[in-house]
């Protein structure tokens, strides 16, 4: 199928030239995803009324050429799109936009839907989806279906199959010094649902008031008050959680980012973590690790989960959300001895338990030391694009320094004065197209009017804006060009 007669151009008829803006992802995006990209702009395009009913489209060699990509792909995309009903065609006449498809009501569409997508998104917590190993995976399951006897299909122990449970405990002793056994080793729904079942547990012991890190994660706070927990802030400086700020909130249990902390990007220093421990000790209270990204370090060797010092009073959170994909939902708690049981009924009576395909794969994949080799693809992805982000920065925006150690999926970057006031740089930022987060977003609510003599909300750094950027579900082409853009954002009102 062709579309539209010689000499069309993108945008003629009703559509207008700005319809067209939304297909030039197309041409950064990697090869393989093209015809996806192609296919969700011109949908959209149509579904928002951007491309309008009548709208004659060019033909396909016409924007294939436009766009850099091979006919097939415009054809393919066209063909896609006629037998959904977005546009409608006729051999030797053309391509048009058809009549039925219509935008969704503003009350029924998401946030996501309603504001056109960001060119270049650093908003941080993200993964790159596209390392995620297919062909491994796909092995994996393969072996797993076919070695797993008919009784394993029953309902599972709510801790998760044994071989797993083996394999993870195994993994972390010698990845991150977590002393693990088995028995306490709890196969959850990722960190969310490890949260939640520790929250329930504390919750039924008194355990009423959970200290949480400011600035820190949005979710920590979240899902201990869904369960009916009082969540206070505790502050940081620059070796942790202060244990004196912790003892005077009355905080029964504490959680904490120690390997990386999340947002600031600081390794808690081990005489904080001795303090925390005694703190835990003297209170009879409870630590709980978010061990959210520790395998990826990029200046020396990981440092070690605090759990390792004290398996008595330091309950371990991980999951494979960043190093393999956060949507496979797999995950892992270690209880400490004293909670593990109620920690594991509750499981069960929340779920029946986990999976069970999905643990023994999991399983499979770990012990043939897949997991270990997806670690090192992802650690050197990572470490590239840190290190693109950190050059673009040097490069477009002169003074800025980035703070925390090199590690993780993101980094603070604090930006000089002469970028900031931060509300008027965010708003800037955003008409160019880039989605950035400051660190402000992750501090209790400042007061409705700055005091006197204040400049209006400059992130608090000396009039500079301090930004969280994620970098790791960025290709360096995409960091760069998306730090292009918020330099020119800098320097234009």
């Amino acid at each position: 199928m062709d579309g539209g007669a010689p000499g069309a151009t993108p945008g003629a008829g009703h559509g207008g030239s700005a319809a067209w803006g939304l297909l030039l992802p197309v041409r950064e995006a990697p090869p393989r995803q093209r015809g996806r990209v192609l296919q969700t702009g011109l949908r959209e395009a149509v579904r928002s009324g951007r491309l309008a009913p009548g709208a004659r489209l060019p033909s396909s060699r016409e924007l294939a050429a436009d766009l850099g990509v091979s006919r097939g792909l415009v054809t393919e995309a066209y063909e896609q799109l006629t037998a959904e009903g977005y546009l409608t065609s006729s051999r030797g006449s053309g391509t048009w936009v058809g009549d039925t498809a219509r935008d969704a009501p503003a009350g029924d569409r998401s946030a996501g839907e309603r504001t056109a997508a960001p060119a270049v998104d650093f908003r941080p917590g993200s993964p790159d989806p596209a390392l995620f190993p297919r062909a491994a995976w796909a092995a994996a399951h393969r072996r797993a279906l076919a070695g797993l006897p008919h009784h394993a299909l029953g309902y599972p122990d709510p801790r998760g199959l044994p071989e797993l449970r083996s394999a993870v405990a195994a993994l972390l002793t010698r990845r991150r010094g977590v002393a693990a056994d088995p028995g306490r080793v709890v196969i959850c729904s990722g960190v969310a649902q490890a949260m939640t079942l520790l929250a329930l547990t504390l919750g039924g012991s008194g355990g009423g008031t959970v200290a949480v890190e400011t600035p820190g994660s949005f979710e920590h706070a979240a899902l201990f008050a869904a369960a009916g927990l009082r969540t206070v802030p505790v502050g940081l400086d620059t070796e942790g959680l202060l244990p004196g700020d912790l003892a005077a909130s009355g905080a029964r249990a504490a959680v904490l980012t120690p390997s990386h902390q999340f947002p600031s990007g600081i390794a808690y220093s081990a005489a904080r973590r001795s303090a925390l421990l005694a703190w835990a000790r003297d209170a009879d209270g409870l630590l709980v690790e978010d061990d959210y990204d520790g395998d990826f370090r990029y200046d020396r060797a990981p440092v070690g989960a605090l759990q390792g010092l004290d398996p008595r009073r330091v309950a371990y959170t991980g999951s494979v959300s960043k190093s393999l994909a956060p949507g496979l939902r797999l995950g892992w708690l270690v209880a400490p001895d004293g909670l593990a049981g109620e920690i594991v009924e509750r499981k069960r009576t929340m779920d029946l338990g986990h999976p069970v395909l999905d643990q023994a794969l999991l399983a499979d994949f770990i012990a043939r030391g897949e997991y270990d080799r997806q670690l090192r693809r992802c650690g050197r992805a990572y470490r590239q694009r840190r290190d693109a982000l950190l050059r673009a920065l040097a490069e477009h925006i002169g003074g800025t320094e980035v703070t925390g150690i090199a590690a993780g999926l993101h980094v603070i970057a604090s930006l000089p004065p002469r970028c900031g006031p931060q509300e008027r740089l965010l708003a800037r930022a955003a008409r160019a197209g880039v989605a950035v987060r400051p660190l402000s977003d992750y501090l209790p609510p400042r007061p409705p009017s700055p005091p006197p003599g204040s400049d209006g909300g400059d992130g608090g750094d000396g009039g500079r804006v301090r930004l969280v950027l994620g970098y790791a579900h960025l290709t360096p082409n995409r960091i760069a060009h998306g730090v292009r853009l918020l330099a020119g954002a800098a320097r234009h009102p």
